[in-house]
């Protein structure tokens, strides 16, 4: 008798835990309206293009962001700086090539958040692995959420090591005595998020 009793308050005490898990609700990128800028910066100068977003999702529990993965396709980087086309796809078929991205044998990157510490109301302190080359590294950035005419918004900058990623082109990380041939291993990426509700199956 005493076995069933407790048999039974561990079922319930299970199901009331259950029943009381917050639900996410999942929210999936505009992939049309989003975007994710890049800067790469060097002697005495800059350039700057964007990278398409091939899928992505943010997860919210009541209200506040907990969770979310996205993946990029290297292959979409453009630089947007250069006006001459011949200049601009030597510079883009670079940025594709062995030196950099390696883009023809890791066509993907993703970013997976592992953690999430809320600051404000809209601010939070994100981090998450990113992966780039197939090396994955731990990031942390500040992201800025807000919700206008019932459309969420995202915005945030992060900043990576390229060194990190085995990105070696004029890297100081790898080459001494660069000079104006050094490339800064720092590279920021600038994303405007568009987000909207997944819809039930």
């Amino acid at each position: 008798m005493v076995k069933l009793a407790f048999i039974a308050l561990f079922t319930f005490h299970s199901f009331v835990s259950v029943a009381q898990k917050p639900i996410a609700d999942k929210f999936v990128v505009d992939l049309k309206l989003s975007k994710l800028e890049r800067t790469g910066k060097k002697v005495g100068g800059e350039h700057y293009g964007e990278i398409q977003l091939t899928s992505g999702y943010l997860t919210f529990v009541k209200n506040k962001l907990t969770g979310g993965t996205f993946e990029m396709d290297m292959a979409s980087i453009t630089c947007l700086d250069i006006t001459d086309a011949k200049s601009n796809k030597r510079l883009v078929d670079h940025l594709k090539s062995e030196d950099f991205f390696s883009v023809a044998r890791f066509p993907k990157s993703t970013f997976v958040i592992t953690k999430v510490e809320s600051k404000s109301a809209t601010e939070y302190l994100v981090t998450g692995d990113l992966t780039i080359k197939g090396k994955s590294n731990p990031i942390s950035f500040t992201a800025i959420v807000k919700t206008t005419n019932n459309q969420t918004i995202v915005e945030a900058t992060l900043v990576f090591d390229r060194s990190k990623y085995d990105v070696k082109f004029g890297s100081q990380s790898f080459f001494e005595n660069l000079g104006d041939k050094l490339v800064y291993d720092d590279v920021d990426i600038t994303t405007k998020l568009i987000l909207k509700r997944e819809e039930s199956q």
